[in-house]
């Protein structure tokens, strides 16, 4: 698997249906409920697919750091997860946040949870030390670097905002912040379980973690 120099790769991997999947994180949250879940990897890594699946088979909801960063900041949005989302969840208040580029620039809506169930944040950073301190648990999801650009790439374009090569640029410039951001973070070494983002079939394959720095 292609990763960068920084990262090392897990293993072994293991596929794991839902119910050995259940099995799995309820283990390792040992009654910690409700939970907060942070689900990290790089751009096209299969984070948002890893986190929804988690939701579902923990009955939680789920929070996109996309959504909080939304015009606002590519990586310097913890505090406004922190301050918008986690304590009041953790409060056991229902979150209805709007953060500042959504107030901003008029987006409608706002990002929700409700009182009671588990949280899963997910995003490139989610799984940062200031972050992954207030974690019941980290899940880093390991993804090919070719393959996830080549998904990151055809995900961009399916939304019909870009050209195929106006998504290239935006993607190369991104990784100019994403890279620096994970190779001096590295917050694949404080996972708790690992999750392959390019698998070889259907099925979720873990590894457990962390893998080292």
């Amino acid at each position: 698997m292609d990763l960068h120099d920084e990262e090392p790769a897990a293993r072994p991997w293991r596929s794991l249906d839902d119910e050995a999947l259940t099995y799995e994180l309820t283990a390792r949250l040992r009654g910690r409920f409700p939970a907060l879940l942070l689900v990290d990897g790089r751009s096209g890594a299969g984070k948002t697919t890893a986190a929804e699946r988690v939701a579902r088979l923990l009955d939680a909801d789920v929070v996109h750091t996309d959504d909080v960063a939304w015009n606002y900041s590519r990586f310097d949005w913890a505090g406004l997860l922190v301050s918008g989302v986690i304590e009041p969840w953790r409060r056991r208040e229902p979150v209805d946040y709007r953060p500042p580029g959504w107030v901003k620039d008029g987006r409608a809506g706002s990002v929700v949870a409700k009182v009671g169930r588990s949280l899963v944040v997910e995003g490139v950073g989610a799984g940062r030390a200031s972050l992954a301190e207030l974690a019941d648990l980290v899940i880093w999801v390991q993804a090919d670097l070719t393959q996830a650009r080549v998904r990151g790439l055809a995900r961009d374009a399916s939304y019909g905002t870009r050209t195929p090569a106006e998504a290239v640029a935006f993607w190369d410039e991104w990784m100019t912040e994403e890279e620096p951001f994970l190779a001096a973070d590295r917050p694949w070494t404080r996972a708790d379980l690992m999750v392959l983002g390019t698998p070889p079939d259907d099925g979720t394959w873990v590894a457990g973690g962390p893998v080292g720095r």
